[in-house]
């Protein structure tokens, strides 16, 4: 079993990251470069600066050609709200996740020198739907379609664990952001005076800025006792009736309807039925090792979402 070398903190360490052109890798890789890293991109297409290295995620690599790198970030997978649930987009889903992390955990275990950490993408769709429930990282794995797909995800990692490598399950809840997700779709219809609740409005969402998700992928980075699953949703998850009110009210927009389903459907796609579900998360790891969240609650994550 090959160990790795301790990870050094100070300096600059090269990192490698898969996923990085989604709407979080896009503003990972600019702020991981900023604080003095060295990040190779790994892509589908032909590679179009020395940042880039082109991969098939579908196949086995070798990943020597990358020389030493001190750590690896994953977040690829196709988007679950982008498309109808047909049966091969759910192979999608589950592939593009399962398979690609096995690749990469496997390219990065045959190292003459492994990276010291891999961070690897999940979901809060682990814990399938919680009810009223708050649940966090101790909490058993739930039902459900996406509760199945972030189990496989997350096992996929075994062989970098195998290899001595330090592995974080980044379990995201919904990413606050109008580039992308629920709020892309969500937005223009509150804009238009057609915001309303979904459903009940009881079932609890548990969400995260933008500027949360990368700054707790860079805290989970740099932060050797992180290790396993942890959560990254904000620590005050809110109904859907809440975070209807609270769109409605900065957004300046009354919110009279309760979106019926079939709306709903039309606007999110299938992720609705997962939507429609209920999630109260909390990010008991992050706080617990100190991290401090720039936007603890859904509005000022609202708020920094349409300043962006």
């Amino acid at each position: 079993m090959a160990f790795a070398r301790p990870e050094h903190h100070h300096g600059h360490m090269r990192i490698v990251i898969a996923g990085s052109s989604g709407l979080v890798g896009s503003q990972l890789v600019p702020q991981l470069t900023a604080h003095g890293h060295d990040v190779v991109k790994l892509v589908r297409r032909a590679a179009a600066s020395p940042h880039e290295v082109t991969w098939d995620p579908t196949r086995p690599w070798d990943a020597t050609g990358l020389g030493e790198i001190d750590a690896a970030i994953n977040l690829g997978g196709v988007g679950v709200g982008d498309h109808r649930w047909s049966t091969s987009y759910k192979q999608k889903i589950r592939d593009s996740r399962v398979v690609t992390t096995n690749v990469m955990a496997t390219a990065l275990a045959a190292l003459p020198t492994p990276p010291a950490v891999l961070l690897n993408a999940s979901a809060i769709g682990w814990y399938g739907d919680t009810g009223e429930t708050a649940v966090d990282e101790t909490s058993p794995r739930g039902d459900g379609f996406l509760a199945k797909v972030c189990e496989e995800w997350e096992a996929a990692t075994a062989p970098a664990e195998d290899a001595g490598i330090r592995v974080v399950h980044l379990r995201t809840g919904l990413v606050v952001s109008t580039a992308g997700g629920a709020w892309k779709k969500l937005v223009p219809l509150f804009k238009l005076g057609l915001g309303g609740r979904i459903g009940s409005g009881k079932q609890y969402w548990s969400t995260i800025s933008l500027d949360d998700e990368v700054g707790a992928i860079e805290f989970c980075l740099m932060q050797e006792s992180m290790t396993g699953a942890v959560n990254l949703t904000d620590p005050t998850p809110k109904t859907n009736a809440e975070i209807t009110s609270i769109m409605g009210r900065v957004l300046g927009r009354p919110t009279p309807f309760a979106v019926p389903a079939p709306a709903l459907r039309a606007a999110l796609g299938e992720f609705a039925g997962e939507t429609l579900g209920s999630q109260r998360v909390l990010p008991t790891r992050l706080l617990a090792a100190g991290y401090t969240f720039q936007h603890p609650t859904f509005e000022s994550a609202f708020t920094a979402a349409l300043a962006h």
